[in-house]
């Protein structure tokens, strides 16, 4: 199963260490935001970190990823801007690695159960990662492949993944589209938190357009991956939203499959193998789960 389980004590194998990596990372990250551009605050994030724009509690979990984290040659990467397929995407690397493991039709595959944002964990987000500001969370319970994820563009990510021969996929969408989920979703998210005002359609828009956007700008963010995929091929396989939802989308699956190392045999297609992991992994499917109702869907 590629997921992970957390070890008992959860933490580095040196605790003192771990806690005075913690300790420099925070007055560091603490420092720096008295100095970072500030913007999009009624968005529910504020701060340009090298680039992209970020919560301002996020700073020290985003700054330990990017110094201690050890990518391995074997992992395997989903990068995404949010609202453009996440956990869509998540669901179906997690099918395509598992499904000797779990069948499409086994009322124990995690999917059905557990989110896919546990299942393929965003390392900056995650409080079981780096998102507890954790400079040294444990890996080693992890299988191999790995299955990670993040929204950090690609010009901010460690040198240990850009340098490594892990895999990258990345996921873009439609411009209008995306703003325009991520405009509800945040709205949502404002409102459960009790945030008196929210952002209206028109000053949002203005943001967006302006690059203010979570991890944006979103042309920075697809240009890095979409130039990566373009001279490293092997390496970063660039998908469309759109695409992969249009009904040839088996032939897009079958695409991601190859490129995780993971191709279907010739008995699979025969056993309409890709068909039952596009069901198990449709949107209609997925959002009627009760796992995934009050999650992030998209």
């Amino acid at each position: 199963m590629a997921t992970f389980q957390q070890a008992p004590n959860g933490r580095g194998s040196n605790i003192e260490e771990e806690e005075e990596l913690i300790n420099t990372v925070c007055l560091e990250s603490q420092q720096l935001l008295l100095s970072l551009p500030k913007g999009g605050h009624s968005w529910g994030f504020g701060y340009q970190y090298q680039g992209f724009w970020c919560r301002g509690e996020r700073l020290q979990s985003l700054m330990a990823f990017q110094r201690h984290f050890q990518a391995l040659d074997t992992d395997l990467i989903i990068f995404t801007v949010p609202r453009s397929g996440t956990l869509w995407l998540k669901s179906m690397a997690f099918a395509i690695v598992n499904r000797r493991l779990y069948t499409t039709t086994s009322k124990h595959n995690p999917l059905l159960t557990t989110s896919s944002h546990e299942l393929v964990p965003f390392m900056e987000l995650n409080d079981k990662l780096y998102g507890s500001n954790n400079c040294l969370p444990d890996f080693t319970n992890f299988h191999s492949p790995r299955l990670l994820a993040t929204h950090v563009l690609y010009s901010s990510l460690p040198e240990s993944i850009k340098n490594s021969n892990c895999k990258i996929v990345y996921i873009c969408r439609n411009t209008k589209d995306n703003f325009i989920s991520l405009w509800h979703f945040l709205r949502k998210w404002a409102s459960r938190k009790g945030v008196d005002r929210l952002i209206p359609l028109d000053e949002a828009l203005d943001l967006y357009c302006n690059g203010v956007s979570p991890y944006g700008p979103f042309w920075d963010h697809e240009l890095g991956y979409w130039k990566e995929s373009l001279e490293r091929p092997k390496k970063v396989l660039f998908l469309k939203y759109e695409d992969m939802k249009k009904d040839s989308s088996k032939s897009k699956l079958k695409r991601l499959a190859e490129f995780l190392g993971y191709p279907f045999s010739l008995e699979e297609e025969s056993e309409r193998v890709m068909e039952e992991i596009l069901n198990l992994c449709s949107f209609d499917y997925l959002k009627n789960l009760e796992v995934n109702k009050e999650r992030n869907f998209r």
